[in-house]
């Protein structure tokens, strides 16, 4: 495997019973998880190709004990690997063998919902469907839906800046979060944002929103609620080939039409999916756009019958339009189990994420069938087509030798080519390990370095989550070291303080 985590240090594990001591003086009873059988449920993220013990595990239940365990670990130099319901794809929550491992399942409660204002105040451990199942009574939902919703902790959302499905019309997770409460290393308990949608100043809550626990832990979320629209439906279009349905896409949106979702799967994840949710996709095609429509009844089916138009223009041989709620989300039921379905068809897999200009796909599917042949593997096309966000499932078999090494050459040349026709390596699950010795591709040393340089102002003994998103970490005070040339300081004729 070419992916390494950071050495453990030998002072840190020698600390072992003093460290697990104090953090059962902080977080009493079942709060502390330190045997090795118990422990084991926490090794891997859901990027399961990876696996490493934490040193140990605390789930604490109040923000004070959240403040007082990043305190200790600040004073005592402990790396804090924080974690919420450990769906990240990319290795986000892998633990560190020398390092406590942060779990906040135990914030798991609604403490406001102010339909007044459109929003709910929440915890972190909140599942993200949770959320909506909260506030549904009312006609309203949270808008990002993850494929994971069911599963996947709003925390978390926030950390790795989550989309899903209807993210093309109705924004990421940043674009629904209205404020953050968070606790630095030190133990500093922040509040940026709030109910209000603009706050004064630097833009603070976009910068923790997708920072993947290196800057702070968030402690508590305000989010923004949606009135659910009069109408919905769906059409499943179908294609005889990818860079058909790929070139209606980017037709449609160049139309000005923004559905409030459009989704796109390969041959291999339609047969998939359908064997596994029965959803009725056709299955005599080589791709399938799923294309919701949402608004006032009149727009809604003027903008099939558009959509409709376009598909027919672009090369579509089917297209079937919901005729009740229930079969829109059928509809959608099977695009959200293509990962597990996926799984029924292959040992293991790698679930990549890469986002490209809607124009480029196309030709980015033509050059992934490509990279399919050079590294001997199949790949299973699913990706949120209307704004360019690509999820290629490379199928492996970890038990076969090289297998794994393979499937890791080809994500990373999928995502070079992503990068390559103007696009970046992610869309919504964040860097973490699976993507942190790419980061060259995309960014130059200056930029890291810029970007390190913030994680230095929150972070300066880079205690939270080492180990991911850069590549090369240099220390704080390596950062502001000043080039000397023989014997001289740049501009020396400046005083210096």
């Amino acid at each position: 495997m070419t992916i390494a985590m950071p050495k453990p240090d030998p002072g840190i594990l020698a600390r072992r019973a003093a460290i697990v001591a104090a953090m059962r003086a902080i977080v009493p009873g079942e709060g502390v998880v330190d045997s090795g059988v118990e422990m084991r449920v926490f090794e891997t993220d859901a990027l399961t190709a990876y696996r490493q013990m934490p040193l140990v595990v605390v789930l604490p239940e109040t923000v004070p004990q959240v403040a007082a365990i990043l305190r200790y670990c600040h004073a005592n130099e402990v790396p804090v690997v924080p974690r919420g319901a450990g769906t990240s794809l990319s290795g986000g929550s892998l633990p560190l063998a020398d390092g406590v491992l942060l779990v906040l399942s135990r914030f798991n409660r609604i403490l406001e919902i102010d339909f007044d204002n459109r929003c709910a105040v929440v915890q972190p451990g909140v599942t993200n469907l949770g959320i909506t199942k909260a506030v549904e009574h009312e006609g309203f939902y949270y808008a990002p839906d993850p494929s994971s919703q069911i599963a996947c902790s709003i925390g978390g959302n926030v950390a790795e800046n989550s989309g899903g499905v209807h993210c093309l019309k109705y924004g990421l997770t940043a674009n629904n979060v209205l404020g953050v409460e968070f606790v630095t290393i030190e133990g500093e308990v922040i509040r940026l944002g709030g109910k209000h949608l603009d706050s004064e100043g630097y833009d603070l809550l976009g910068l923790l929103t997708g920072s993947e626990g290196l800057l702070g832990v968030v402690t508590e979320v305000t989010v923004r609620i949606l009135q659910k629209p009069e109408t919905a439906r769906a059409v499943l279009i179908g294609f005889p080939t990818s860079e058909q349905a790929g070139a209606c896409v980017a037709a449609i949106i160049a139309e000005g039409i923004i559905p409030g979702g459009m989704e796109m799967m390969d041959a291999p994840a339609i047969r998939a999916a359908e064997d596994f949710v029965h959803a009725g996709y056709p299955l005599d095609v080589e791709a399938l756009l799923i294309v919701e429509l949402d608004g006032p009844a009149a727009e809604v089916d003027h903008l099939l019958k558009a959509v409709e138009g376009i598909a027919t223009a672009n090369g579509a041989t089917t297209a079937r339009v919901s005729q009740s709620d229930a079969e829109r989300m059928s509809f959608w039921a099977g695009r959200k189990a293509a990962f597990p379905a996926v799984g029924r068809i292959s040992p293991d897999y790698l679930c990549m994420d890469g986002t490209i200009p809607r124009k480029e796909l196309p030709r980015v599917l033509a050059g992934m069938r490509a990279l399919s042949q050079k590294h001997r593997l199949n790949v299973a096309n699913v990706f949120h087509a209307g704004d360019g966000n690509l999820h290629p499932l490379i199928l492996y078999d970890a038990a076969k030798d090289d297998e794994l090494q393979r499937a890791e050459d080809f994500g990373a040349d999928i995502l070079r080519l992503c990068v390559a026709v103007g696009g970046v390596l992610t869309g919504e699950h964040g860097v973490g390990i699976e993507k942190r010795d790419l980061m060259p591709v995309m960014f130059g040393e200056d930029d890291l370095r810029h970007q390190q340089r913030v994680k230095c102002a929150f972070d300066a003994k880079h205690l939270l989550n080492p180990g991911k998103m850069f590549p090369v970490l240099h220390r704080c005070a390596e950062l502001g070291r000043l080039h000397v040339h023989k014997g001289q300081l740049p501009f020396p004729e400046l005083p210096r303080f």
